[in-house]
Formats: C-alpha cells, structure tokens, sequence
C-alpha cells in the first residue's frame, strides 16, 4: 500500500516533526549500532535493522569524495533481486543517469530531494520533491527515491545517499528522519570505506597488507597490464565501461596506488597477476 502522505507538508510546527516515542527509541539503538561498524558487511546489515524501521528501502547508492579527488566514488546495495549492475551503471551515467541528476540536485539544494512519479515538484522549507517521467523511473527499478548528503566542495570528506525502492512516506517527517540520521550515516560511511581515499584514510599503508582483490578486479587488473582502455575491456569483459570504472577505482584504493600503470606494476611485484608475454 503507497503510504504517500502530503497533507502536512508545509507546516513548520516543531511538534509535528518530532519524533514519536517507538522512533525516538528506534534513533537511538540506530546510533549506538553505528559506533560497532567496521566493514562495509556491517554497514548493510545496520541498515537492514533498525535503520529500516526509520526509512524503509530496497536500495542505497553510496557516493564518497575526498578533498583531494574531484569526483564521487560510488558503490551500491541492495536487497532487490531487481536492482543489479545494470541499473547501476544506467542510473549514474554522465549523461543522462536519473541518480546522478538527482545527486546534482542535492548538490545545489543541499537538502532532502525525493523523486516521484505522482507527485508535482515542489520546494519546502526542509526538502523538495521532483517529479519523475513513468517510463524512466521503471526503467531504474527504484520505483520512487530519495537522495541527501553530507558536506560540500569545501569538505574534506563528503558523502552522497540515494535510498530507493522507498517504502517510507514522501513527507515532511521522512525527510526530517533523514536529516536526522545523515551525520550517523556519513560517520558510518567513513569509517567502514576508509580505503576508498587513500590520500586521506588508507588504512593500506599504514599495517603493510594489502586489501583483497576480487576475481574480477584482478581479471581487470591483467587488461590493464596490457594497456587496455575501460572502453576496450568492457567488450572483452561484457560490462559498461562504467563498471570498469568502479572496478579500476576500487583496484587503486586495494592496492593504495594512484594511477592505472602503479597498480599494474605493483599488482606485478607483488604477483596478484603474471607479466603479458
């Protein structure tokens, strides 16, 4: 049942905002879970609990930047069977990605920003809503969303959230749940993705080991030996060039190098993959 309530969006009364006391509890055990995360497999798991009684969701798209990279890092999960690499590779392109449109839009409102395909755009005090063609919101498979951050150009460390296939209502206490619960959500980020900036978190050099490398990472790993473009080993490899992209970003932060041809000589020193003959 779509539990969509609009009524008392633009009311700024303080009480009608406030948190009732099951969600006041719920907020609190949310917290105190958070300080208990250490990898990205807790953090799942911390929003499968109680975090999900507070915003109930299918799908999150994590984006993280440091100072020193222009761009966002971005990582997905997710307990649909009908959100997968391909609709994260759709929903992020450059071009005409709904999530990376609605991020951007984060980026300049700095506030909640719900996608729907009902209800009219609309600008609160607190959060907006946009309005989303049928069509295009199927094809995403994220049925209806909503995307905040935390920090800015300026921060040292920022963090993006889409949480989509949402159950939660589109009104003014979902949003002020989410604001609520983002600070939490950018420190968990954070310390369980330290790896994902090495020239700010890398836990890598610091105890001399070196991160796992995934079958497929260490599959892009040899192509990238061989001087193959992200475009050439997406064909070879049947995936976007997006993909590819995530890939070669994670093999960077595993290996706490800086640029394509370090990864590939220190994947070789280190004997991950054997030299191209």
């Amino acid at each position: 049942m779509d539990t969509t309530i609009t009524g008392i969006d633009q009311v700024n009364d303080q009480w009608t905002l406030a948190l009732n006391e099951e969600q006041r509890a719920l907020f609190m055990e949310v917290i105190e879970e958070s300080l208990r995360l250490q990898h990205r497999s807790h953090l799942f798991n911390w929003l499968q609990r109680g975090f999900q009684c507070l915003l109930a969701h299918e799908v999150v798209i994590i984006g993280v930047r440091g100072l020193e990279r222009a761009s966002y890092d971005y990582e997905y999960l997710t307990s649909s069977r009908y959100f997968g690499d391909t609709q994260f590779d759709q929903v992020l392109n450059e071009e005409d990605g709904l999530v990376n449109e609605a991020f951007t839009r984060w980026s300049k409102l700095g506030m909640p920003v719900f996608y729907h395909t009902e209800l009219t755009a609309q600008q609160y005090n607190h959060y907006a809503i946009e309005q989303v063609d049928a069509e295009r919101m199927l094809a995403s498979e994220l049925k209806r969303f909503v995307v905040h951050g935390f920090g800015n150009e300026h921060s040292r460390i920022a963090t993006m959230v889409m949480f989509g296939r949402l159950s939660s209502p589109v009104n003014a206490q979902t949003a002020h749940l989410l604001e609520l619960l983002m600070p939490h959500l950018h420190c968990a980020i954070v310390k369980v993705t330290a790896n994902k900036c090495p020239s700010v978190l890398s836990t890598t050099a610091r105890n001399g080991r070196i991160k796992p490398l995934s079958k497929r990472e260490l599959e892009v790993l040899e192509w990238l030996q061989a001087g193959k473009t992200n475009w050439e080993i997406g064909n070879i490899m049947t995936v976007s060039p997006l993909t590819i992209k995530n890939h070669v970003q994670n093999i960077l932060r595993k290996l706490d190098v800086e640029n394509r041809s370090q990864a590939a000589s220190k994947a070789l020193k280190l004997g991950l993959i054997a030299r191209k003959q």
